[in-house]
């Protein structure tokens, strides 16, 4: 179950979904950022995302999912969304759901994390270059973390002075974007920086391989190692 919310930023309306877990809390919080969805209307109209927000919420989490690709028309291609999509406007949507986030009574705003897949992947990464109040980082197979979007901004790969939390990524080494070249270069980034991370590479996933909708990258085994894996290390970030 989920509650929705709607969230002002800038003059635009953004949907935004909550995740909560049994008991008042205060529980630690996460933001939750979705991969390139199928549908084009909204979060709501893609059950795999939905069911991570789930599964996090069981982990003991308050998971908050913006829809991010609120800028266009509910009946724009998400093609369109894709090629039109820019670092400032997903830097303002984050901004303003992580105050969402912290703000929440059942939310202790002192143990606050990222994560996301694919896309979310890349906009997780860039949302912890910008929020030093996260205390954790889980970036599943995002592309483009190395490359600007039509805005022209710094590639996020180059903001990895801005990170102040712990990073996990998790990739596949049958994956192309990111291929395993650029997950060297992730890593030689982070390291660079003095960032603290572990990055785990599995063989025979490809790009998405957590996405259990989609039976041809769907890995059933890897995917239940990453997880056993992602738990382990919010728990040990977050508490």
């Amino acid at each position: 179950m989920h509650e929705k919310h709607t969230l002002k930023v800038l003059d635009s309306e953004m949907e935004t979904l909550v995740f909560r877990p049994d008991g008042p809390g205060p529980h630690p919080g996460l933001m939750v950022c979705q991969h390139i969805p199928v549908a084009h209307a909204g979060l709501e109209c893609d059950p795999w995302q939905i069911g991570v927000g789930e599964r996090l919420a069981r982990m003991g989490y308050v998971a908050v999912m913006p829809w991010v690709f609120h800028w266009w028309p509910a009946e724009a291609d998400i093609s369109v969304k894709r090629e039109g999509f820019r670092d400032d406007r997903a830097v303002a949507d984050l901004k303003v759901a992580g105050e969402y986030l912290a703000a929440r009574p059942d939310v202790d705003a002192n143990r606050l994390g990222i994560i996301g897949h694919c896309w979310g992947g890349r906009v997780s990464w860039l949302g912890a270059c910008h929020n030093p109040a996260y205390k954790a980082l889980v970036t599943l197979y995002g592309g483009r973390i190395k490359q600007s979007f039509i805005d022209g901004a710094t590639p996020p790969i180059e903001l990895v002075g801005g990170m102040k939390c712990s990073v996990m990524g998790i990739f596949g080494n049958e994956d192309q974007n990111p291929s395993p070249a650029d997950v060297d270069d992730l890593d030689a980034a982070l390291t660079t920086a003095g960032v603290s991370h572990v990055f785990h590479r599995y063989d025979g996933a490809g790009h998405g391989f957590q996405d259990s909708s989609n039976p041809d990258r769907y890995r059933e085994a890897q995917s239940d190692d990453a997880w056993e894996k992602i738990e382990a290390f919010l728990s040990e970030a977050l508490g």
